[in-house]
């Protein structure tokens, strides 16, 4: 079947709402399992994911998506996945759910507090000598709704989970936005890079370089 071919015979999941769970991560698990098999997009799930009262947009939706995949063990599938689908596109082909793995673990709240006093509560996400420096609260300019710092292990989980929950040098805090585009460098599921989102984390001039480089 031609890509086209492939493109035209995806089925694209409805908004069946309303949905008016209390968490962001609940909105969007309610809509997957509505439309299980069915392609959504991005947009569809970033309307779902709104709080239903004041339609703020959370800046931290992408790792709500990643909690449902690594915490609760659903399969949702992309386009690094899936060879039909088109970038910012995601199929739950069903609901049974993975064994979960080990709790996911975090800092001490003393340690954590620490490591917001330290980065001076912003984002600190460094892209060679440029830090993202999104502040607690501010509006991402790039992903939208506000900022929420969340810990982040400096080591990937990948290489090793071995992680002092008391030692703030081993924890970062990152923006949901960069909590994502971290994780995403590293695909676990074909054990390949994520090229595509590691050139979207660089920086502008090295995205010209790579733009030069391909033109070429």
């Amino acid at each position: 079947m031609s890509k086209d071919l492939e493109s035209q015979s995806k089925i694209y999941g409805k908004l069946k709402g309303p949905y008016t769970q209390k968490s962001v991560k609940k909105r969007i698990e309610a809509l997957f399992l509505d439309n299980l098999g069915k392609v959504l997009t991005r947009e569809q799930i970033l309307e779902v994911a709104k709080d239903p009262v004041t339609k703020r947009e959370p800046e931290n939706w992408h790792q709500r998506l990643s909690e449902l995949r690594t915490d609760d063990g659903y399969t949702i599938l992309s386009w690094r996945n899936r060879g039909d689908l088109k970038i910012q596109e995601y199929v739950m082909p069903h609901a049974v759910k993975r064994p979960r793995a080990g709790k996911r673990l975090r800092p001490t709240d003393e340690t954590w507090l620490g490591v917001l006093r330290r980065a001076d509560y912003r984002c600190e996400w460094r892209e060679g000598n440029e830090a993202c420096g999104l502040r607690e609260g501010e509006i991402d300019p790039v992903g939208g709704g506000r900022v929420k710092l969340t810990p982040d292990h400096k080591t990937p989980h990948a290489v090793s989970s071995d992680v002092n929950p008391h030692d703030p040098d081993q924890w970062q805090a990152l923006c949901g936005r960069h909590q994502v585009m971290k994780k995403n460098y590293w695909d676990n599921n074909t054990g390949k890079l994520n090229v595509y989102a590691i050139i979207q984390a660089a920086s502008h001039t090295e995205k010209e370089k790579v733009y030069e480089f391909l033109r070429e």
